[in-house]
Protein backbone atom coordinates (compact mmCIF):
# COMPACT_ATOMS: atom_id res chain seq x y z
CA UNK A 1 0.00 0.00 0.00
CA UNK A 2 1.60 3.26 -1.12
CA UNK A 3 0.65 6.42 0.70
CA UNK A 4 -0.43 9.21 -1.59
CA UNK A 5 0.81 12.44 -0.10
CA UNK A 6 1.12 16.16 -0.45
CA UNK A 7 4.15 18.04 0.81
CA UNK A 8 4.00 20.68 3.47
CA UNK A 9 6.69 22.84 5.05
CA UNK A 10 8.62 21.39 7.98
CA UNK A 11 11.09 23.00 10.33
CA UNK A 12 14.30 24.20 8.80
CA UNK A 13 12.81 24.36 5.32
CA UNK A 14 12.60 20.57 4.97
CA UNK A 15 9.56 18.88 3.49
CA UNK A 16 7.32 16.53 5.39
CA UNK A 17 4.64 14.27 3.88
CA UNK A 18 1.06 14.87 4.78
CA UNK A 19 -1.19 11.80 4.79
CA UNK A 20 -3.69 11.85 1.96
CA UNK A 21 -7.32 12.64 2.50
CA UNK A 22 -9.76 9.77 2.77
CA UNK A 23 -9.10 7.76 5.90
CA UNK A 24 -6.04 9.32 7.56
CA UNK A 25 -7.03 7.89 10.93
CA UNK A 26 -7.04 4.36 9.56
CA UNK A 27 -3.74 4.95 7.74
CA UNK A 28 -2.15 6.37 10.86
CA UNK A 29 -3.30 3.45 13.00
CA UNK A 30 -2.04 1.02 10.37
CA UNK A 31 1.36 2.73 10.29
CA UNK A 32 1.69 2.75 14.08
CA UNK A 33 0.68 -0.90 14.41
CA UNK A 34 3.04 -2.02 11.65
CA UNK A 35 5.92 -0.02 13.09
CA UNK A 36 5.59 -1.00 16.73
CA UNK A 37 4.75 -4.65 16.05
CA UNK A 38 7.98 -5.19 14.16
CA UNK A 39 9.92 -3.02 16.59
CA UNK A 40 8.57 -5.00 19.55
CA UNK A 41 9.51 -8.29 17.93
CA UNK A 42 13.05 -7.17 17.14
CA UNK A 43 13.73 -5.78 20.60
CA UNK A 44 12.20 -8.89 22.18
CA UNK A 45 14.49 -11.17 20.19
CA UNK A 46 17.52 -9.04 21.02
CA UNK A 47 16.79 -8.48 24.71
CA UNK A 48 15.61 -11.98 25.56
CA UNK A 49 19.30 -12.84 25.61
CA UNK A 50 19.75 -10.59 28.67
CA UNK A 51 17.21 -12.37 30.83
CA UNK A 52 18.83 -15.73 30.11
CA UNK A 53 22.49 -14.67 30.04
CA UNK A 54 23.38 -16.90 33.00
CA UNK A 55 22.03 -20.04 31.29
CA UNK A 56 23.41 -19.14 27.86
CA UNK A 57 26.80 -18.69 29.48
CA UNK A 58 26.65 -22.21 30.92
CA UNK A 59 25.56 -23.70 27.58
CA UNK A 60 28.11 -21.98 25.34
CA UNK A 61 30.95 -20.89 27.62
CA UNK A 62 31.84 -23.55 30.20
CA UNK A 63 34.49 -22.07 32.49
CA UNK A 64 36.18 -22.73 35.82
CA UNK A 65 33.98 -20.21 37.63
CA UNK A 66 30.41 -19.01 37.23
CA UNK A 67 31.65 -15.41 37.04
CA UNK A 68 33.92 -16.21 34.09
CA UNK A 69 31.07 -18.01 32.32
CA UNK A 70 28.74 -15.05 32.92
CA UNK A 71 31.31 -12.52 31.71
CA UNK A 72 31.85 -14.48 28.49
CA UNK A 73 28.10 -14.64 27.95
CA UNK A 74 27.72 -10.89 28.56
CA UNK A 75 30.66 -10.19 26.27
CA UNK A 76 28.81 -12.09 23.53
CA UNK A 77 25.71 -10.03 24.29
CA UNK A 78 27.92 -6.98 23.75
CA UNK A 79 29.14 -8.34 20.41
CA UNK A 80 25.65 -7.71 19.08
CA UNK A 81 26.30 -3.99 19.51
CA UNK A 82 29.40 -3.91 17.31
CA UNK A 83 27.39 -4.11 14.09
CA UNK A 84 24.69 -1.67 15.18
CA UNK A 85 26.51 1.41 13.81
CA UNK A 86 27.02 -0.41 10.50
CA UNK A 87 23.34 -1.31 10.37
CA UNK A 88 22.46 2.29 11.24
CA UNK A 89 24.60 3.70 8.43
CA UNK A 90 23.61 1.21 5.74
CA UNK A 91 19.94 0.66 6.58
CA UNK A 92 19.45 4.25 7.76
CA UNK A 93 20.82 5.53 4.44
CA UNK A 94 18.57 3.04 2.64
CA UNK A 95 15.56 4.47 4.50
CA UNK A 96 16.51 8.03 3.51
CA UNK A 97 17.15 6.96 -0.09
CA UNK A 98 14.61 4.25 -0.97
CA UNK A 99 12.03 4.73 1.77
CA UNK A 100 11.17 3.76 5.32
CA UNK A 101 9.19 0.64 4.37
CA UNK A 102 11.94 -1.35 2.52
CA UNK A 103 14.37 -0.58 5.34
CA UNK A 104 11.97 -1.86 7.99
CA UNK A 105 11.26 -5.03 6.00
CA UNK A 106 14.98 -5.70 5.77
CA UNK A 107 15.56 -5.28 9.51
CA UNK A 108 12.89 -7.78 10.53
CA UNK A 109 14.23 -10.33 8.03
CA UNK A 110 17.77 -10.03 9.38
CA UNK A 111 16.55 -10.32 12.97
CA UNK A 112 14.72 -13.55 12.09
CA UNK A 113 17.94 -15.08 10.73
CA UNK A 114 19.95 -14.16 13.82
CA UNK A 115 17.27 -15.36 16.24
CA UNK A 116 16.94 -18.69 14.44
CA UNK A 117 20.66 -19.29 14.87
CA UNK A 118 20.49 -18.53 18.61
CA UNK A 119 17.49 -20.83 19.07
CA UNK A 120 18.82 -23.93 17.29
CA UNK A 121 22.62 -23.86 17.73
CA UNK A 122 23.77 -26.85 19.80
CA UNK A 123 25.69 -26.23 23.02
CA UNK A 124 29.46 -26.32 23.52
CA UNK A 125 29.19 -29.82 24.95
CA UNK A 126 27.73 -31.03 21.64
CA UNK A 127 29.73 -29.30 18.91
CA UNK A 128 32.60 -27.68 20.78
CA UNK A 129 34.11 -24.36 19.71
CA UNK A 130 31.69 -24.05 16.79
CA UNK A 131 28.87 -23.34 19.25
CA UNK A 132 30.13 -20.01 20.64
CA UNK A 133 31.36 -19.04 17.15
CA UNK A 134 27.87 -19.48 15.66
CA UNK A 135 26.38 -17.62 18.62
CA UNK A 136 28.71 -14.67 17.99
CA UNK A 137 27.76 -14.54 14.30
CA UNK A 138 24.07 -14.67 15.23
CA UNK A 139 24.50 -11.74 17.62
CA UNK A 140 26.31 -9.77 14.92
CA UNK A 141 23.38 -10.26 12.55
CA UNK A 142 20.89 -9.28 15.25
CA UNK A 143 22.92 -6.17 15.98
CA UNK A 144 22.97 -5.22 12.29
CA UNK A 145 19.18 -5.51 12.19
CA UNK A 146 18.50 -3.55 15.36
CA UNK A 147 20.99 -0.86 14.39
CA UNK A 148 18.91 -0.18 11.30
CA UNK A 149 15.53 -0.44 13.01
CA UNK A 150 15.35 2.57 15.30
CA UNK A 151 16.08 5.33 12.79
CA UNK A 152 13.50 4.41 10.13
CA UNK A 153 10.82 3.59 12.73
CA UNK A 154 11.38 6.87 14.60
CA UNK A 155 11.36 8.81 11.33
CA UNK A 156 8.12 7.20 10.20
CA UNK A 157 6.37 7.86 13.52
CA UNK A 158 7.55 11.46 13.59
CA UNK A 159 6.54 12.10 9.98
CA UNK A 160 3.07 10.71 10.56
CA UNK A 161 2.51 12.70 13.75
CA UNK A 162 0.69 16.03 14.01
CA UNK A 163 3.23 18.70 15.00
CA UNK A 164 1.73 19.10 18.48
CA UNK A 165 1.77 15.34 19.20
CA UNK A 166 5.21 14.27 18.03
CA UNK A 167 6.30 13.31 21.54
CA UNK A 168 3.23 11.12 21.97
CA UNK A 169 3.90 9.35 18.67
CA UNK A 170 7.58 8.78 19.49
CA UNK A 171 6.23 7.39 22.77
CA UNK A 172 5.12 4.37 20.76
CA UNK A 173 8.81 3.61 20.21
CA UNK A 174 9.41 3.46 23.96
CA UNK A 175 6.19 1.51 24.46
CA UNK A 176 7.20 -1.10 21.90
CA UNK A 177 10.52 -1.60 23.68
CA UNK A 178 8.68 -1.87 26.98
CA UNK A 179 6.32 -4.47 25.55
CA UNK A 180 9.36 -6.39 24.32
CA UNK A 181 11.02 -6.30 27.75
CA UNK A 182 7.73 -7.24 29.44
CA UNK A 183 7.20 -10.17 27.09
CA UNK A 184 10.75 -11.43 27.67
CA UNK A 185 10.29 -11.03 31.42
CA UNK A 186 6.93 -12.81 31.50
CA UNK A 187 8.29 -15.70 29.46
CA UNK A 188 11.27 -15.88 31.80
CA UNK A 189 9.04 -15.68 34.88
CA UNK A 190 6.83 -18.53 33.67
CA UNK A 191 9.81 -20.66 32.73
CA UNK A 192 11.46 -19.92 36.09
CA UNK A 193 8.33 -21.19 37.86
CA UNK A 194 7.56 -24.29 35.81
CA UNK A 195 11.10 -25.47 35.04
CA UNK A 196 13.93 -26.50 37.32
CA UNK A 197 17.36 -24.88 37.16
CA UNK A 198 18.63 -27.92 35.30
CA UNK A 199 15.87 -27.74 32.70
CA UNK A 200 16.43 -23.98 32.21
CA UNK A 201 20.14 -24.56 31.70
CA UNK A 202 19.57 -27.56 29.40
CA UNK A 203 16.86 -26.36 26.99
CA UNK A 204 14.46 -23.91 28.67
CA UNK A 205 16.48 -20.82 27.71
CA UNK A 206 15.81 -21.61 24.02
CA UNK A 207 12.03 -21.26 24.40
CA UNK A 208 11.89 -17.42 24.27
CA UNK A 209 13.79 -17.35 20.98
CA UNK A 210 11.58 -20.04 19.47
CA UNK A 211 8.49 -18.02 20.45
CA UNK A 212 9.95 -14.96 18.72
CA UNK A 213 10.42 -16.91 15.51
CA UNK A 214 6.76 -17.94 15.50
CA UNK A 215 5.71 -14.28 15.33
CA UNK A 216 8.12 -13.27 12.52
CA UNK A 217 5.73 -14.07 9.61
CA UNK A 218 3.08 -11.81 11.15
CA UNK A 219 5.57 -8.97 11.40
CA UNK A 220 6.63 -9.37 7.78
CA UNK A 221 3.04 -9.33 6.52
CA UNK A 222 1.99 -6.18 8.35
CA UNK A 223 5.19 -4.32 7.45
CA UNK A 224 4.59 -4.98 3.76
CA UNK A 225 1.49 -2.80 4.15
CA UNK A 226 3.36 0.13 5.69
CA UNK A 227 2.58 3.55 4.20
CA UNK A 228 5.65 5.39 2.87
CA UNK A 229 6.47 8.81 4.36
CA UNK A 230 9.69 9.69 2.50
CA UNK A 231 8.78 12.49 0.06
CA UNK A 232 10.85 11.27 -2.93
CA UNK A 233 12.12 7.68 -2.61
CA UNK A 234 14.99 6.84 -4.94
CA UNK A 235 15.92 10.47 -5.64
CA UNK A 236 19.38 10.24 -4.03
CA UNK A 237 22.14 7.74 -3.52
CA UNK A 238 23.26 6.41 -0.15
CA UNK A 239 26.55 8.27 -0.51
CA UNK A 240 24.70 11.57 -0.89
CA UNK A 241 22.80 10.93 2.35
CA UNK A 242 25.97 10.14 4.29
CA UNK A 243 27.86 13.15 2.87
CA UNK A 244 25.09 15.58 3.85
CA UNK A 245 24.87 14.04 7.32
CA UNK A 246 28.59 14.36 7.97
CA UNK A 247 29.19 17.78 6.40
CA UNK A 248 26.16 19.63 7.71
CA UNK A 249 25.04 17.83 10.88
CA UNK A 250 28.19 16.65 12.70
CA UNK A 251 27.51 18.71 15.83
CA UNK A 252 23.95 17.41 16.11
CA UNK A 253 25.27 13.88 15.68
CA UNK A 254 27.78 14.21 18.54
CA UNK A 255 25.28 15.80 20.91
CA UNK A 256 22.70 13.14 20.09
CA UNK A 257 25.20 10.38 20.91
CA UNK A 258 26.00 11.95 24.28
CA UNK A 259 22.33 12.48 25.15
CA UNK A 260 21.41 8.91 24.31
CA UNK A 261 24.42 7.62 26.28
CA UNK A 262 22.88 8.00 29.75
CA UNK A 263 19.50 6.70 28.56
CA UNK A 264 21.25 3.63 27.18
CA UNK A 265 23.30 2.93 30.29
CA UNK A 266 20.27 3.38 32.55
CA UNK A 267 18.19 1.09 30.33
CA UNK A 268 20.75 -1.70 30.28
CA UNK A 269 21.33 -1.42 34.01
CA UNK A 270 17.58 -1.99 34.40
CA UNK A 271 17.73 -4.87 31.92
CA UNK A 272 20.59 -6.32 33.95
CA UNK A 273 18.62 -6.29 37.20
CA UNK A 274 17.43 -9.87 36.70
CA UNK A 275 21.02 -11.09 36.42
CA UNK A 276 22.01 -8.73 39.26
CA UNK A 277 19.31 -10.26 41.46
CA UNK A 278 20.52 -13.78 40.63
CA UNK A 279 24.23 -13.12 41.15
CA UNK A 280 24.65 -10.18 43.54
CA UNK A 281 21.49 -10.58 45.65
CA UNK A 282 21.17 -14.37 45.55
CA UNK A 283 17.45 -14.40 44.66
CA UNK A 284 15.90 -17.40 42.84
CA UNK A 285 14.98 -17.08 39.15
CA UNK A 286 11.24 -16.92 39.82
CA UNK A 287 11.76 -13.77 41.94
CA UNK A 288 14.62 -12.25 39.94
CA UNK A 289 12.49 -12.19 36.76
CA UNK A 290 10.06 -9.84 38.52
CA UNK A 291 12.53 -7.05 37.83
CA UNK A 292 12.32 -7.52 34.06
CA UNK A 293 8.53 -7.76 34.22
CA UNK A 294 8.32 -4.55 36.27
CA UNK A 295 10.69 -2.65 34.01
CA UNK A 296 8.88 -3.74 30.86
CA UNK A 297 5.40 -3.02 32.21
CA UNK A 298 6.27 0.53 33.28
CA UNK A 299 8.13 1.25 30.06
CA UNK A 300 5.19 0.00 27.98
CA UNK A 301 2.53 1.92 29.89
CA UNK A 302 4.50 5.04 30.83
CA UNK A 303 5.99 5.95 27.45
CA UNK A 304 2.76 7.69 26.40
CA UNK A 305 2.77 9.75 29.60
CA UNK A 306 6.41 10.63 28.97
CA UNK A 307 5.63 11.70 25.41
CA UNK A 308 2.74 13.86 26.61
CA UNK A 309 5.10 15.65 29.03
CA UNK A 310 7.45 16.42 26.14
CA UNK A 311 4.59 17.79 24.03
CA UNK A 312 3.31 19.99 26.84
CA UNK A 313 6.46 21.34 28.50
CA UNK A 314 9.08 20.94 25.79
CA UNK A 315 11.89 18.48 25.16
CA UNK A 316 14.76 20.20 27.01
CA UNK A 317 13.22 20.88 30.44
CA UNK A 318 11.61 17.44 30.69
CA UNK A 319 14.73 15.45 29.84
CA UNK A 320 16.99 17.63 32.03
CA UNK A 321 14.79 17.41 35.14
CA UNK A 322 14.37 13.65 34.64
CA UNK A 323 18.12 13.06 34.39
CA UNK A 324 18.83 15.12 37.52
CA UNK A 325 16.23 13.05 39.40
CA UNK A 326 17.97 9.82 38.36
CA UNK A 327 21.34 11.15 39.56
CA UNK A 328 19.92 12.00 42.96
CA UNK A 329 17.94 8.77 43.43
CA UNK A 330 20.02 5.90 42.11
CA UNK A 331 22.63 5.62 44.88
CA UNK A 332 20.15 5.49 47.80
CA UNK A 333 17.97 3.14 45.74
CA UNK A 334 20.79 0.59 45.39
CA UNK A 335 21.73 0.97 49.05
CA UNK A 336 18.13 0.15 49.96
CA UNK A 337 18.08 -2.85 47.61
CA UNK A 338 21.35 -4.30 48.91
CA UNK A 339 20.23 -3.85 52.52
CA UNK A 340 16.90 -5.65 52.02
CA UNK A 341 17.74 -8.24 49.28
CA UNK A 342 14.11 -9.24 48.73
CA UNK A 343 11.72 -9.56 45.82
CA UNK A 344 9.58 -6.63 46.96
CA UNK A 345 12.64 -4.38 47.33
CA UNK A 346 13.78 -5.42 43.83
CA UNK A 347 10.39 -4.52 42.35
CA UNK A 348 10.22 -1.21 44.25
CA UNK A 349 13.70 -0.05 43.22
CA UNK A 350 13.21 -1.14 39.60
CA UNK A 351 9.87 0.68 39.43
CA UNK A 352 11.15 3.90 41.04
CA UNK A 353 14.25 4.19 38.85
CA UNK A 354 12.31 3.29 35.71
CA UNK A 355 9.69 6.00 36.33
CA UNK A 356 12.32 8.67 36.98
CA UNK A 357 14.32 7.81 33.87
CA UNK A 358 11.31 7.28 31.65
CA UNK A 359 9.92 10.74 32.47
CA UNK A 360 12.54 12.28 30.18
CA UNK A 361 13.52 9.46 27.84
CA UNK A 362 10.81 10.04 25.23
CA UNK A 363 11.54 13.78 25.30
CA UNK A 364 15.18 12.96 24.56
CA UNK A 365 14.32 10.51 21.76
CA UNK A 366 11.97 13.07 20.23
CA UNK A 367 14.61 15.80 20.41
CA UNK A 368 17.35 13.72 18.79
CA UNK A 369 14.94 12.80 15.98
CA UNK A 370 13.78 16.39 15.41
CA UNK A 371 17.25 17.93 15.24
CA UNK A 372 17.79 16.17 11.89
CA UNK A 373 15.85 17.30 8.78
CA UNK A 374 13.84 14.69 6.85
CA UNK A 375 16.54 14.24 4.18
CA UNK A 376 18.92 12.68 6.75
CA UNK A 377 16.50 12.02 9.63
CA UNK A 378 16.53 8.24 9.50
CA UNK A 379 20.28 7.89 8.99
CA UNK A 380 21.17 10.63 11.50
CA UNK A 381 18.88 9.32 14.22
CA UNK A 382 19.85 5.70 13.61
CA UNK A 383 23.59 6.47 13.58
CA UNK A 384 23.47 8.52 16.80
CA UNK A 385 21.35 5.91 18.54
CA UNK A 386 23.39 2.94 17.32
CA UNK A 387 26.76 4.55 18.06
CA UNK A 388 25.77 5.40 21.62
CA UNK A 389 24.09 2.07 22.24
CA UNK A 390 27.02 0.17 20.72
CA UNK A 391 29.65 1.94 22.80
CA UNK A 392 27.75 2.09 26.07
CA UNK A 393 24.86 -0.39 25.85
CA UNK A 394 27.09 -3.16 24.57
CA UNK A 395 29.52 -2.75 27.43
CA UNK A 396 27.30 -1.70 30.36
CA UNK A 397 26.38 -5.15 31.61
CA UNK A 398 29.92 -6.47 31.19
CA UNK A 399 31.38 -3.43 32.94
CA UNK A 400 29.10 -3.54 35.96
CA UNK A 401 29.46 -7.33 36.31
CA UNK A 402 33.25 -6.90 36.19
CA UNK A 403 33.17 -3.98 38.64
CA UNK A 404 31.07 -5.92 41.12
CA UNK A 405 33.35 -8.96 40.78
CA UNK A 406 36.57 -6.94 41.01
CA UNK A 407 35.60 -4.61 43.86
CA UNK A 408 33.02 -6.66 45.68
CA UNK A 409 30.86 -3.52 45.79
CA UNK A 410 27.24 -4.24 44.75
CA UNK A 411 26.64 -0.46 44.43
CA UNK A 412 28.86 -0.26 41.32
CA UNK A 413 25.89 0.11 38.89
CA UNK A 414 24.85 3.35 40.64
CA UNK A 415 28.28 4.94 40.20
CA UNK A 416 28.29 4.14 36.50
CA UNK A 417 24.85 5.65 35.93
CA UNK A 418 25.74 8.84 37.83
CA UNK A 419 28.92 9.44 35.82
CA UNK A 420 27.23 8.93 32.45
CA UNK A 421 24.25 11.07 33.44
CA UNK A 422 26.46 14.05 34.26
CA UNK A 423 27.99 13.92 30.78
CA UNK A 424 24.58 13.63 29.13
CA UNK A 425 23.29 16.57 31.13
CA UNK A 426 25.96 18.76 29.58
CA UNK A 427 24.86 17.70 26.08
CA UNK A 428 21.19 18.30 26.91
CA UNK A 429 21.99 21.90 27.81
CA UNK A 430 23.78 22.41 24.48
CA UNK A 431 20.85 21.73 22.16
CA UNK A 432 18.06 24.18 21.40
CA UNK A 433 14.42 23.42 22.14
CA UNK A 434 12.97 21.43 19.21
CA UNK A 435 9.30 21.53 20.19
CA UNK A 436 7.40 23.11 17.25
CA UNK A 437 5.85 26.50 17.96
CA UNK A 438 2.09 26.35 18.67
Amino acid sequence: MQLASTLTGDEGGALRPKPALGAPGAQTRSAIVATIAGNTLEFYDFLAYTAFAVYIGKAFFPARSELASLLLSLATFGVGFFTRPLGALLIGALADRAGRRPALLLTIGLMAVGTLAVAVTPSYATIGFAAPLILVVARLIQGLALGGEVGPSNALLLEFAPLHRRGAYIGWQGASQGIAVLAAGLVGLVLGIVLSKEQLADWGWRVPFALGLVIVPVGLVIRRRLPETLPAPGARGAGDVLRVLWREHRRSLVLAVLIIMSLTISTYVMNYMTTYALTALGLPASKAMLSTVTFGAILAAGSFWSGALADRFGRRPVMIVSRIAVILAIYPAFVFLVDHRSAWALVFVTAALTVLGLAGSIAALTAVTEIFPSEVRSCGNATAYAASVSIFGGTTQFVIAWLIGATGDPLSPAYYVILSSLISLWAMFQISETKPAA
